[in-house]
């Protein structure tokens, strides 16, 4: 039986971000239009899968454990959010016009701004999470789930401008304001869930909230500044500057409190 496009989008979501085998083939127009609105629930869903791998390799460190989460990661998405990352550092990273820009970001080799980007985003994960150690499966949960977030709210605000004969994920990247409305609520119920059963604190919830918003921004208008609008790899670089701001920002939250240990 055929479900309706805003469901049968959820599996279309862990299609497109993730390897996990969901079925459904093949999907409809109108299912890729509705994907990006479950892209946070696909997010929680990693995030409890990485905490898994955080509790069944207990003992043996934190920044053991925080490897082995982030390479889960990496496994368990293909490193498509990273190679985002990597394509936007190297198009963005020099000063070039915007035809150079977008020919960069459609070259399939990566530059010294991608690969120190790439770099130094896996470190920072891994040091940020080893020292989060005491709350690390719900930052995990947080992390994934609320940095898949500002995309959506980018797909909203600005044009698509990758090339017509390049542009793979044109009809996904249409999101509406019905999809950033249900996205944003798969993200409050995560957190909120999480507050409730005392897994976040509320003052953690608001500083992540605050995180969020600001990476939207600050990425939205470098990208309208720079080109005009969103691509692909602009999202999937989003994303993970997101990831990183949520979990320094919790870092930061603990150490003000004194919560952290020292490694």
């Amino acid at each position: 039986m055929s479900l309706p496009p805003p469901i049968n989008a959820a599996r279309a979501a862990f299609v497109f971000l993730t390897r996990l085998p969901v079925g459904g083939f093949p999907y409809e127009r109108d299912d890729w239009r509705w994907a990006s609105a479950h892209f946070p629930l696909v997010g929680a869903v990693l995030g409890a899968l990485y905490a898994v791998v955080w509790w069944c390799s207990t003992g043996i460190g934190p920044l053991v454990q925080a490897a082995l989460c982030v390479i889960a990661g990496l496994l368990l998405t293909g490193a498509f959010h990273e190679d985002g990352l990597a394509d936007t550092a190297d198009a963005l990273g020099g000063v070039v016009p915007r035809e150079r820009v977008l020919q960069i970001l459609k070259d399939s080799r990566i530059g010294s701004f991608g690969g120190a980007a790439l770099c130094m985003a896996l470190v920072l994960r891994v040091a940020l999470l080893g020292q989060l150690a005491a709350i690390a499966p719900a930052a995990l949960v947080v992390s994934q789930c609320v940095a898949r977030l500002p995309p959506v709210w980018l797909m909203r605000a600005l044009p698509y401008v990758s090339d017509p004969a390049f542009a793979r994920n044109a009809n996904l990247a249409r999101a509406g304001t019905a999809q950033v409305v249900v996205a944003s609520l798969w993200a409050f119920a995560v957190v909120a869930g999480l507050v409730v059963f005392g897994w976040l604190r509320l003052s953690d919830a608001g500083a992540v909230a605050c995180a969020t918003v600001l990476v939207a921004v600050v990425c939205g208008y470098r990208f309208h500044a720079r080109l005009g609008g969103i691509t692909g790899d602009f999202l999937g670089a989003t994303e993970q500057v997101g990831e990183c701001c949520i979990l320094l920002v919790l870092a930061i939250t603990q150490a003000s409190r004194g919560a952290l240990p020292a490694l």
